[in-house]
């Protein structure tokens, strides 16, 4: 089968994979062109499966799946095309990191000589140049994060997939990991990131798929999903010097739930079913009465309390769209 160079990155058409009676992922629908995408959700929320299904590791239960334009399953020969990160630690304790590379580069045709200077390049790009004769073994935890990187993209792949790529990175580590992954963006290349953490997606791009219980909740920018949240029922927390007196004001209001005054009446936190006519009413308030606050804070700036908002909102379906990107979203 001839390859497209210039088709779409990924197409799912209604995935579903189970283990058994427990669902990995549910009636995944979704077309990527190619670009660099965040795959946010906490542990356990179906991105590892999801990976699977992409890299070919996993067959679906239901439904169909193209990476570059084939089914990963059949077309074994286009992965070379996919450099993977897995979540899972490094399990070679006596190989030296650049024989470790040299070896996987050997794998994927690339002539010995070739691979032993590539695989310096790229280990040296991911600043172990200077340990990458030493045993794996004696590798700190993101020193064995930043070996898996270099084996996910020594063979230069069009695509690099990501899982938790920052865990066990000490702050200069992070930093260092984001600069890299955006330099591989910056040059045109396509990137899937997989993290629990949306600070740290949202430094590499801010293109973001949401999936909680193996569902696809939604597809867009930060700011469009915090913009679509913004009138779910939440606590609204309002900061200042006369936060204990607008309190007061809001406490007749009937659709307001519940009003919590802090020990030092320095906020109040109010639960509310319409997070914009409260934020209307601030506002009336404030100019009527000259009220002095600092700040008000919804609950979608959090991503446990984003998906949880998510997850609350009304059984239905919804179509979002972000950069070219098609998809079928489940709540």
């Amino acid at each position: 089968m001839e390859i497209d160079k210039n088709g779409p990155l990924l197409s799912i058409k209604n995935v579903s994979r189970l283990y058994g009676t427990v669902i990995g992922v549910n009636d995944i629908n979704i077309d990527l062109p190619r670009g660099a995408y965040g795959l946010v959700g906490p542990n356990g929320a179906g991105k590892s499966t999801l990976i699977g299904l992409i890299t070919g590791a996993l067959t679906p239960s239901l439904g169909s799946i193209e990476v570059f334009g084939q089914n990963p399953r059949r077309f074994t020969g286009s992965l070379h095309r996919i450099g993977l990160c897995p979540a899972s630690d490094l399990l070679l304790p006596k190989v030296p990191a650049k024989s470790w590379l040299e070896q996987l580069l050997a794998l994927h045709g690339w002539p010995l000589k070739v691979a032993a200077q590539r695989a310096i390049e790229v280990l040296t790009w991911v600043g172990l140049g200077q340990a990458m004769d030493r045993p794996m073994g004696t590798y700190s935890l993101g020193m064995r994060q930043r070996a898996k990187l270099a084996q996910a993209l020594s063979h230069d792949p069009e695509l690099l997939i990501l899982d938790e790529p920052f865990n066990g990175l000490d702050p200069v580590g992070r930093l260092q990991m984001i600069e890299l992954l955006k330099q591989w963006v910056a040059n045109g290349r396509s990137l899937l990131l997989a993290s629990h953490v949306l600070h740290e997606v949202e430094a590499v791009t801010n293109a973001f798929m949401l999936i909680y219980g193996g569902r696809l909740l939604a597809v867009g920018t930060a700011g469009e999903l915090r913009t679509m949240l913004a009138d779910l029922p939440q606590e609204v927390t309002i900061e200042g010097p006369d936060s204990r007196a607008i309190a007061g004001c809001l406490a007749s209001e009937s659709w307001i739930q519940s009003i919590r005054v802090s020990a030092d009446s320095s906020h109040v936190v109010v639960a509310v079913l319409e997070p914009l006519r409260l934020y209307s009413l601030l506002n009336e308030l404030i100019q009527s009465k000259h009220f002095c606050l600092t700040g008000i804070r919804g609950e979608t700036g959090d991503l446990s309390a984003l998906f949880r908002l998510l997850v609350s909102r009304h059984r239905g379906q919804n179509s979002l769209s972000i950069q070219g990107v098609t998809a079928h979203v489940a709540n």
